[in-house]
């Protein structure tokens, strides 16, 4: 669970960056999903009843939150430095995991 979790991250990551560095190749494929940032947020509370749960600095003009619901959907959801927000992923059976130990190298 644990591993699929992170391959999830770290995909999302390169796939939110790659959209914030290269956006108009994918314009015509992004626009239906993306709205003002306070738009997808209200959205979101309203129709999966979702909250923040987790943010991330992409780059220096970027943003990449979390929203999660107690029922275990999740959205990820892209924020530039213009207040534009797009969903990059959505998925169900979010968990929350207690604080995991690092590994000794």
């Amino acid at each position: 669970m644990q591993r699929n979790v992170i391959r999830v991250l770290a995909r999302a990551v390169m796939l939110a960056a790659a959209v914030t560095a290269h956006p108009n190749p994918a314009a015509s494929q992004v626009a239906a999903s993306c709205a003002q940032r306070s738009e997808v947020i209200e959205f979101l509370l309203r129709q999966y009843q979702e909250r923040p749960a987790g943010i991330g600095l992409i780059n220096p003009h970027a943003v990449m939150e979390f929203y999660a619901a107690d029922s275990g959907t999740w959205t990820l959801v892209v924020t530039d430095v213009n207040g534009r927000s797009c969903v990059v992923l959505a998925g169900k059976s979010w968990e929350v995991l207690p604080p995991q130990p690092v590994p000794k190298a």
